[in-house]
């Protein structure tokens, strides 16, 4: 049996999946909010629960907002602050009595959607989350690609220039990492509500723009046609260096159904290949692919 803990900032999810993947148990706390001692002590006894109730024992993933050090296995970048400079692996590992293994969330969307999600079967797949922030994964031959500094997939981070017939009048928007232009502020959701306030003077949220421009709204459809053009260029970076089999999209935006149609329309001119072959997919497993893919950290 595989234990998968998916430790988010307001909830912790474990899922129990049995040798085929199929379902056996999933449950859900609220996390401690900024209290690193309590956060482990509820993981800990979500897992005790989860195996009181199966009636056995099994191995344990933990997909976490952020990354180990490969310095000193302490963990980085965590929008979960609590949890930045602390030995969380081995901490749970204590507490658990057992070895524990710990990865991205991103990542952990990305193992679960090429192990027997969306991009099953691929040889490559890169997982794509566009929400409020903006992650990836590589997942190579059903492993996940962790790299030498633990960033293998941070594509949000990356500086996106203007397209050919972009001209930009002002400064790049701010990313909290502290430098201007990142990917993740132009195709995150609050990115993507930024871009249109900034065309417009109007504040829709993300999901409302997707949802005038089905209904006909020209501005909300001009902003996301600049969006899929963005994306498309920031896809071409990724698919020029990694050649992925397919891209697996996850998060809020994710669920904009245009994007599968004209996203791989505009791609090709920025991928330097006479074809593209790379597939552009939705998630199969949505919101349950990062906890999923914590179970399958043990395959």
């Amino acid at each position: 049996m595989r234990l998968g803990v998916d430790l988010g900032g307001t909830k912790i999810e474990i899922v129990a999946l049995g040798e085929g993947g199929e379902e056996l148990l999933r449950e859900r706390t609220a996390t401690p909010q900024g209290d690193y001692a309590a956060t482990v002590a509820a993981v800990a006894t979500l897992v005790a629960a989860a195996e009181a109730k199966l009636g056995r024992r099994g191995s344990v993933g933990v997909g976490i907002p952020g990354a180990e050090s490969r310095v000193d296995g302490l963990v980085k970048n965590a929008n979960s602050t609590c949890l930045i400079g602390r030995p969380l692996r081995q901490d749970l590992a204590q507490a658990l009595g057992r070895e524990v293994r710990l990865a991205n969330d991103a990542n952990c969307f990305a193992l679960s959607e090429a192990v027997d999600g969306a991009g099953a079967g691929a040889a490559v797949v890169f997982g794509v989350i566009l929400g409020t922030g903006v992650g990836g994964g590589i997942v190579v031959e059903g492993r996940v690609l962790a790299g030498a500094n633990a960033i293998a997939g941070e594509w949000g981070h990356n500086y996106l220039a203007p397209g050919p017939s972009e001209a930009r009048t002002e400064a790049d928007p701010l990313c909290y990492c502290g430098r201007r232009g990142c990917v993740e502020t132009w195709l995150s959701g609050p990115g993507l509500a930024a871009d249109h306030r900034r065309a417009t003077g109007l504040d829709v949220a993300a999901e409302e723009i997707a949802r005038r421009a089905l209904a006909g709204d020209a501005g909300c459809s001009a902003t996301l046609a600049r969006y899929e053009e963005r994306l498309a260029r920031a896809l071409a970076q990724v698919i020029n260096i990694l050649d992925p089999d397919v891209v697996v999209l996850g998060g809020g935006l994710s669920n904009i159904d245009r994007l599968y149609e004209n996203v791989p329309r505009l791609w090709g001119v920025h991928i330097f290949s006479d074809s593209v072959a790379t597939r552009l997919v939705r998630h199969r497993h949505g919101d349950s692919s990062g906890v999923r893919g914590a179970a399958w950290l043990w395959s």
